[in-house]
């Protein structure tokens, strides 16, 4: 049975790292989303687990799944460059998640 593998989808981390950005900036500069903060909440930590599940997803399949591999890389630079990338793509989810759960357990008075 042939496994489907995933390529390395730089545009897709790139795009990641944007929704993120824009999501922390819409909250600190507008202050609100939807209106509601619970709403907001559970807007930022669907998103921030969405955000980080594709750098582990990449991570997992690079430890696992390209053991066998002669050469997933081709030089030792790209490899460090694909893993920098992947750890910011996850550092900025954890920041979503961070912000969406903060926000969903505010209280406004």
């Amino acid at each position: 049975m042939e496994q489907h593998r995933r390529g390395r989808n730089i545009k897709m981390l790139w795009a990641l790292i944007v929704l993120g950005i824009t999501y922390n900036g819409i909250l600190h500069y507008q202050r609100t989303l939807t209106g509601m903060d619970e709403v907001d909440g559970i807007i930022g930590v669907l998103l921030g687990l969405y955000v980080c599940s594709h750098p582990a997803a990449n991570v997992v399949d690079m430890l696992f799944f390209r053991q066998g591999a002669r050469h997933p890389f081709s030089s030792r630079r790209s490899a460090v460059l694909w893993l920098a990338l992947n750890i910011l793509v996850l550092l900025i989810g954890w920041i979503v998640i961070f912000i969406g759960t903060t926000r969903f357990f505010s209280k406004v008075y």
